[in-house]
């Protein structure tokens, strides 16, 4: 797991990554619309059938945060994201005739925020997956990447490994409430257009339990986890250049997402919206004009120069909830290639309905450091 420190023995990877990436991407972009599978309204979702991969649609993830603290009180935040993208949809009708003709690139980004220590640690993993290193499974293997790997349990929970020679985390995560649909219909819109949308469903509260290494140590914590599980194969237009997102899961056993569509001309794309979680699982739909985010603190990075929005005021006038955010940890940016992006751990505090309300969880900010890749291509 590298650190600020360790970015002058980083810069080879880095550079062999950044042309890998681009090269793969690149020609996924490049594929028509029509040869991919768009998310349109009506989809029936299935458990566990809709944890496993998606062939038919050019992206998607398993998207997993976290906060977990050991016994003696020392504060963790994790991600760690297992990233499909398509090269070759199946219908294309076209039989590989070597093992290096692959119908997708495997990626994974695994952070570590260490909030006693005030370090972060992050690292990116690609691979083509030829022979059978990197893939995602029919099984309970859903996807792995070498040593990084997410299988479903038979409880319905999940199990998280990662390491290297820096830090680990090995987790399993059991659900404490029904999985939630995002969206209306079906599908979760970003843009205006048929098809500019994903299919999109949270576990918004995972019981987490198990292991992080730091230094050489291990320490058994316990805490709370998120899923975010998204398919899509054209979700951006040109015009949007990236997304403000938010996790939170509030100590009244409540839980928010929240997400902003930011347009080149400095404005929201109206497509912009969220979800609130009540203790019984039961969802809500929220628009754009539900809440507002007000930035209320930036950071900006020396390592990309990009200026984030690390703190807001948030409201929801609906909910009668009005709440501050902010970061234990200003620098938790990933600094990737070809993309950058501030990814951490966060802390809300405010009212709903006259009472006080605490929380944590996670943030999502891109666009900042540089344009968006792979998720923008012309509808047909």
């Amino acid at each position: 797991m590298k650190t600020r420190k360790d970015k002058k023995s980083m810069k080879i990877g880095i550079r062999t990554a950044h042309f890998l990436v681009v090269l793969f991407l690149s020609f996924a972009v490049n594929l028509q619309a029509a040869d991919w599978r768009v998310a349109l309204p009506g989809w029936k979702y299935e458990f566990p059938r809709d944890h496993h991969a998606h062939p038919d649609f050019k992206t998607e993830w398993w998207y997993f945060t976290g906060r977990v603290a050991d016994e003696k009180g020392g504060i963790y935040g994790y991600q760690l994201t297992f990233f499909r993208q398509g090269l070759r949809p199946p219908a294309d009708g076209v039989a590989a005739t070597s093992r290096f003709v692959v119908a997708d690139v495997k990626f994974a980004h695994f952070a570590l925020s260490d909030i006693g220590g005030q370090r972060f640690h992050f690292q990116q993993k690609l691979s083509r997956g030829a022979f059978g290193e990197a893939g995602f499974g029919g099984d309970e293997r859903l996807a792995w990447i070498d040593d990084w790997s997410l299988v479903l349990l038979p409880s319905g929970g999940f199990e998280l490994s990662a390491k290297n020679d820096k830090a680990a985390l090995k987790l399993k995560l059991e659900n404490a409430k029904p999985f939630v649909v995002h969206g209306e219909n079906g599908v979760s819109q970003k843009a205006t257009g048929e098809g500019r949308a994903s299919h999109y469903y949270s576990a918004t509260r995972l019981k987490a339990e198990g292991s992080v290494t730091l230094d050489g140590r291990t320490r058994a914590v316990t805490g709370e986890s998120w899923l975010d599980r998204e398919w899509a194969s054209n979700q951006l237009t040109p015009e949007q250049i990236g997304w403000n997102w938010f996790s939170v899961q509030f100590d009244d056993g409540t839980e928010l997402m929240l997400y902003q569509m930011r347009t080149r001309d400095g404005g929201l794309d109206p497509n912009s919206s969220g979800t609130f979680v009540d203790r019984a699982g039961q969802s809500q739909y929220l628009r754009v004009g539900d809440y507002q985010l007000t930035p209320m603190k930036y950071w900006t990075s020396k390592a990309t120069g990009g200026r984030y929005p690390i703190a807001w005021r948030l409201e929801v006038p609906k909910l009668n909830l009005r709440a501050t955010i902010d970061t234990p940890l200003p620098d938790q940016e990933l600094v990737l290639q070809p993309v950058a992006y501030w990814e951490g751990l966060i802390e809300v505090a405010g009212q709903r309905n006259g009472a006080a309300l605490r929380g944590h969880g996670y943030m999502e900010l891109t666009g900042y450091a540089g344009a968006l890749v792979g998720l923008t291509q012309e509808v047909r």
